[in-house]
């Protein structure tokens, strides 16, 4: 079986090109606003460096480019995925401030306290060592900047959790289906993988993770019903990584 690494590389190489309408519509237009949220969470004065981990197709990247004037690196793992949100990149006007890498989060190719912010997307899901990456991402950032990501959630409440389960294992499959067989894998696989994520870690044993990365205040804010979850906390001082 490949590792989480090698899973997520093999997964978004085929979706790519359909990634940002099909994940819309997955999510029933959700993700934007989650996007959005994350984003606000975001401290930093417009012209500041920042550090999009997961960055995909530039979503993220061109929501912190556009709305708060930030010059952005967008780094991902996946060069299909970086090549495909280039077009978008000009078209938004914003391939100026934004510089796609491709690179691991796991190893950044980064000094320490390099970037005044850094944003994630669904991340630790598809990395092997949770707690190391963390502590990797925190690494480039300075002391006093803004650490935020984004990611699914599993709902506590159990008749939302009913429906999340339902919507996860039958709706997902047959979306994705209509767009490509590889986006009917992908939703088949979505449901199973973000449950199991959950059953490793719940989201107080995620918030010690970001605690002892030497991340402080860290907040999160559960969205949709229990769906998706936002967190963010701030770099302490006196930490390199």
């Amino acid at each position: 079986m490949p590792d989480r690494r090698e899973l997520a590389r093999a997964i978004f190489a085929q979706i790519a090109p359909q990634y940002s309408m099909v994940g819309a519509a997955m999510s029933l237009g959700q993700d934007g606003r989650w996007r959005r949220a994350m984003v606000e969470r975001v401290n930093a004065m417009p012209g500041s460096l920042v550090l999009d981990v997961a960055s995909g197709t530039g979503l993220v990247a061109r929501h912190l480019a556009a709305s708060k004037r930030f010059k952005v690196i967008a780094l991902d793992a996946s060069e299909p995925m970086l090549r495909a949100g280039r077009p978008a990149d000009r078209l938004a006007g914003l391939d100026s401030q934004i510089h796609p890498v491709l690179g691991l989060a796991e190893a950044l190719p980064f000094a320490d306290g390099t970037f005044d912010a850094l944003t994630f997307t669904y991340l630790l899901r598809y990395v092997e060592d949770r707690e190391a990456t963390l502590r990797e991402l925190a690494r480039v950032v300075r002391p006093g900047g803004t650490v935020a990501c984004l990611e699914f959630h599993v709902p506590g409440r159990p008749a939302a959790r009913l429906g999340w389960n339902l919507y996860t294992r039958t709706a997902l499959p047959l979306i994705g289906a209509v767009f490509s067989p590889a986006w009917r894998r992908t939703g088949a696989f979505l449901g199973p993988n973000i449950r199991a994520f959950y059953d490793e870690a719940p989201l107080p044993e995620q918030v010690r993770w970001w605690q002892e990365a030497g991340l402080t205040h860290v907040r999160s804010k559960v969205m949709s019903l229990g769906s998706g979850v936002v967190i963010w906390a701030v770099k302490g001082p006196g930490r390199a990584g």
